[in-house]
């Protein structure tokens, strides 16, 4: 078990389907700031593991993360899918780093800005530039370009305050662990002063650090993604399921 701390109110861990991607480690990341128990089910998603009737389930999009609450809504066990949503539930739940009324409007804002700009045009840098067997320079300036543009945003959004939404809350958990690995995008994050400076700043946070290492020990050190031709096949050509 990760995470957690003793309480006189005895918490039942939540399961977090999980693989140490940006967005896997977004719910260890809030998990861990929250001190809340939780256990890891490792979906080796090089492996196909995905694809298990087992796992979709409770995952119908067959991506990680996914978690099972045995304590949901009444009592009973519920799963969430999706990282964005499991943050907010998260943050309902334990009551942590997502505000209500006008507060909690501006999170969800940078919430889902990060779910529907920054994950998929980085991870489609991360492809293009890092995993294809062919490279296409079109593709790649494309959506460097647009990772460039991002981290603008970013920066113009944090020139004037700490944190994407003012304080701290899953806005900045859900963007960091993407924003973080500016040098396999291209970025010189010398042009970012303030996303640096936040990148710092939270990445200073206790949670965070520990959040941000589980998992390590599922990774090879040595492990290359871009010369794994059975894992290209299982991740890049998917088809729907029949």
């Amino acid at each position: 078990m990760a995470g957690g701390r003793n309480s006189k109110t005895v918490k039942k861990p939540i399961e977090v389907f999980f693989w140490p991607t940006p967005n896997g480690l977004k719910i260890s990341i809030m998990l861990e700031e929250c001190h809340y128990p939780y256990v890891i089910r490792p979906v080796v998603i090089r492996k196909g593991e995905q694809f298990e009737p087992s796992f979709l389930a409770i995952s119908p999009n067959s991506r990680i993360p996914a978690i099972i609450d045995p304590d949901g809504p009444g009592g009973r066990p519920i799963s969430v899918f999706e990282s964005g949503a499991i943050l907010r539930y998260l943050g309902r739940k334990i009551g942590k780093f997502y505000p209500s009324g006008r507060s909690g409007v501006e999170v969800d804002s940078w919430l889902f800005w990060q779910v529907a700009n920054v994950g998929p045009v980085f991870g489609q840098v991360n492809h293009f530039r890092n995993y294809s067997q062919t490279k296409v320079p079109y593709a790649i300036e494309r959506f460097v370009n647009e990772a460039h543009r991002l981290y603008g945003v970013m920066d113009r959004r944090l020139a004037e305050r700490d944190y994407l939404a003012g304080r701290y809350s899953i806005a900045d958990i859900a963007t960091w662990p993407w924003a973080r690995s500016f040098e396999r995008r291209g970025i010189d994050i010398e042009e970012f002063p303030h996303v640096k400076a936040w990148i710092a700043r939270v990445g200073k946070r206790p949670g965070v650090r520990r959040g941000a290492k589980v998992g390590e020990e599922l990774r090879a050190p040595d492990y290359d993604l871009g010369k794994d031709l059975e894992a290209h096949k299982i991740l890049f050509g998917q088809r729907a399921l029949k």
